[in-house]
């Protein structure tokens, strides 16, 4: 197991830095940092005084890459890559473009809580309902209620999550009045504002997951220890359940782990649509106001979520199946 980590770590780690040099180096042939000084600055007529004090101001008067006017190690230490994308390696996220006042790392620390409030529920809610609803239509398989619910998971499917956020605001929000519209509290109160965002995002998911994992169940169903345990007079119920189920869960791990990242980067859409101040909506304000120092920040840290989330997937296998052996 340690073995096993550790080399997973050196693969993540080269991942990290390959994703890091390579967005660094995108990012930087799109916009150099004369075109960043006048998006940032805006207006019509832009003086070179102007651009060369918006980039003094934020560090990128210095080299890209290398600075040969400098002596030993400050040749690569006083440039934009290393003050910049290697200093994310530390957790130094600095401070944005566009507004100098904010200070990155702050601004993570605070929104991630509000992100988890929205996205954690949701996750758990996810994979319980998702699960549920297929072992649901398996039991019964060839029947309507199996061919109704798998209609319904296609519709549901095909249907936009922007198509739900504006029915259940017009119909829960506007017209019932059962929640807010949008907006955020902090405390118990943000319960009535991340109920309906939390269900709106549910049903645009359960359409997908479920459909998967009843595929998933009816594979696991024509085995042969499905047919022993039949045959010993165990009800379908409990073959459901104690069997079917459980040789499924590599593939349910799989499946609700790719979700881990989100978890705590937060939901894009949801989080901007219903005015919650998370990860999500911050990433789209940074987009929006074309705040690279904030985009990098947040590719860097989705890498690292991911790498980190396929390593703990690999590992989960190990105690859900004790035939899998991390070698």
């Amino acid at each position: 197991m340690l073995g096993f980590v550790l080399r997973r770590l050196g693969y993540g780690l080269a991942i990290l830095v390959g994703v890091n040099l390579f967005t660094f180096i995108l990012f930087f042939s799109v916009n150099t940092p004369d075109d960043m000084a006048r998006l940032n600055i805006g207006g019509k007529r832009v003086t070179q005084e102007q651009i060369e004090k918006w980039k003094t101001e934020r560090g990128y008067d210095k080299p890209l890459y290398y600075d040969a006017g400098k002596a030993g190690a400050q040749r690569v230490t006083h440039t934009i890559l290393w003050e910049r994308s290697v200093s994310l390696f530390a957790l130094d996220f600095g401070r944005s473009d566009a507004r100098q006042a904010i200070n990155i790392g702050h601004e993570i620390k605070v929104r991630m809580g509000v992100s988890l409030q929205l996205a954690l529920p949701l996750f758990i809610l996810q994979v319980i309902v998702s699960v549920a609803f297929a072992l649901l239509l398996v039991f019964f398989r060839h029947s309507r209620i199996d061919f109704w619910g798998v209609v319904l998971c296609v519709l549901m499917l095909s249907i936009s999550s922007l198509f739900y956020i504006i029915v259940g605001q017009f119909l829960f929000a506007r017209l019932l009045k059962l929640v807010p519209m949008n907006g955020f509290a902090p405390g118990l109160d943000a319960a009535k504002f991340l109920a309906l965002p939390i269900l709106l995002s549910l049903l645009s998911r359960l359409g997908g997951e479920a459909r998967l994992y009843r595929a998933m169940f009816l594979e696991e169903m024509g085995k042969d220890y499905v047919r022993t345990a039949r045959a010993k007079g165990l009800s379908e119920g409990r073959v459901l359940g104690r069997h079917v189920l459980r040789n499924a869960l590599i593939p349910i791990i799989t499946s609700a782990g790719s979700y881990l990242p989100y978890v705590f980067l937060g939901s894009l859409v949801f989080e901007s649509f219903f005015g919650i101040p998370g990860l999500g909506a911050f990433v789209i304000e940074a987009i929006t106001g074309q705040d690279f120092a904030i985009v990098r920040t947040m590719v860097f840290l989705g890498a690292l979520l991911y790498i980190a989330s396929n390593a703990l997937i690999d590992i989960a296998y190990t105690w859900v199946d004790p035939r899998v052996r991390l070698q």
